[in-house]
C-alpha cells in the first residue's frame, strides 16, 4: 500500500479506535480539529459517531444503538463494559469531585491521591463492616476505571499507597452525564445511607 493511498486523517482514525483523544496530546487533537469534519462523514459510514467536546479537551468514537427499522444490524465493535458496584460508586464520587472543582474554577485538571479517595467514600457509609471493606479492596474499583480510561495515573508512591496521584479525565462527563448521574445515584440510595443526609 502506498502512501498516497493512506487518508490524511488514518493517524487520527487509529487513534480514535485505540480509545479517547484528549487535547493534551496537541498532535492528535490538532489534526482532530482541523479533519473533524471529513472524519465524522467517513465515521457515519461506518455506522460509528465522532463526539468531541471542546469545552471538555476529549473526543471518542461512539457506536450508536442499532434501532428497530429491521436493517441489518451492525456487528458492536466496542463492548459495554459493566461496572461493579463499587466501580458505579466511585465514578459517582469521582463524577461530583469535577463537578465542584470545575465550580470552583481550580484549573482544567483535577488530580485526587488515594487518600483523597478514600476519604470522599467514607462519606457514604454509616456500617463501619461495609466502609472499611470497601476501602480496603479500593484497588478494584480504581484498575476498573483505569481500564475504561476515566483515571489516569500520574504519580505512584511505592512506599506508601495513599498518595497514588490520579488523574480524573474529562470524560467521565460523557460517560456519566447528569441524567445519567442522577439515576444511578438514585439507585445507590436503595444500596448506601450517605452520612451528609
Amino acid at each position: 500500500m502506498t502512501e498516497k493511498n493512506i487518508s490524511p486523517f488514518a493517524h487520527v482514525f487509529l487513534k480514535l479506535m485505540q480509545g479517547p483523544i484528549y487535547e493534551e496530546d496537541k498532535t492528535y487533537w490538532k489534526d482532530l480539529l482541523s479533519w473533524q469534519t471529513e472524519l465524522g462523514k467517513y465515521l457515519q459510514q461506518t455506522g460509528l459517531q465522532l463526539v468531541v467536546s471542546e469545552a471538555d479537551g476529549f473526543a471518542r468514537l461512539v457506536q450508536p444503538e442499532a434501532d428497530e427499522s429491521g436493517e441489518r444490524t451492525l456487528p458492536r465493535l466496542m463492548r459495554k463494559t459493566r461496572l461493579t458496584y463499587e466501580a458505579t460508586l466511585l465514578c459517582i464520587v469521582l463524577r461530583e469531585a469535577l463537578d465542584e472543582f470545575d465550580i470552583k474554577g481550580n484549573g482544567t485538571r483535577l488530580f485526587l491521591t488515594q487518600k483523597e479517595i478514600k476519604e470522599r467514600l467514607a462519606l457514604f457509609f454509616k456500617e463501619r463492616h461495609n466502609k472499611s471493606k470497601l476501602l480496603k479492596d479500593l484497588n478494584k474499583p480504581i484498575n476498573s476505571l483505569l481500564n475504561v480510561g476515566v483515571l489516569k495515573t500520574t504519580r505512584e508512591d511505592a512506599a506508601n499507597k495513599e498518595l497514588h496521584q490520579y488523574e480524573v479525565k474529562r470524560i467521565i462527563k460523557a460517560l456519566v452525564n447528569n441524567e445519567k448521574l442522577e439515576e444511578i445515584k438514585s439507585k445507590l440510595k436503595l444500596h448506601v445511607h450517605p452520612v451528609q443526609q
